[in-house]
């Protein structure tokens, strides 16, 4: 199987965790599916698969941006850091759910949020907090 093909099968698998999340995420069984079992489980097994497979094929390194770069000229190696965001922007989405429901934040208030996650991770968790912030006024996690 060539990256390409196993790119283009992740990519359903993870919006379909995304759908999950958004349009039945306060459903107990939701966001334990999309963060700790079947979704992630995929992903770990891929992600884990390609680094063993590919590690070594590469001159790159993670200590220069020209190293990273150097990493990611290798597609197989490349994939695996794809699988890697799609992995932790899904365990973040999930978590934007958990949390709240625990804090009593309205789930079509936490919709826009995951959007943003799903298309900019750090930028969807940056306004989560912000909402966050507005309904517990805090930024403690408990």
């Amino acid at each position: 199987m060539t990256p390409d093909k196993l790119f283009s099968m992740c990519g359903p698998l993870a919006l379909a965790g995304w759908a999950i999340l958004v349009f039945a995420g306060r459903m107990k069984w939701a966001a334990p599916l999309v963060s700790g079992a079947i979704i992630p489980l995929l992903f770990g097994i891929l992600y884990a698969s390609l680094i063993g497979a590919h590690w070594g094929e590469s001159k790159g390194s993670f200590s220069t941006l020209e190293g990273v770069a150097a990493l990611f000229e290798n597609h197989w190696l490349l994939l695996a850091g794809w699988v890697h965001y799609l992995a932790f922007d899904l365990f973040v989405g999930s978590w934007e759910v958990r949390d709240s429901m625990k804090n009593g934040i309205s789930h079509w208030v936490v919709i826009p949020c995951l959007l943003l996650t799903f298309l900019f991770g750090p930028m969807g968790l940056l306004l989560y907090f912000l909402v966050r912030m507005v309904r517990v006024r805090t930024l403690r996690i408990a």
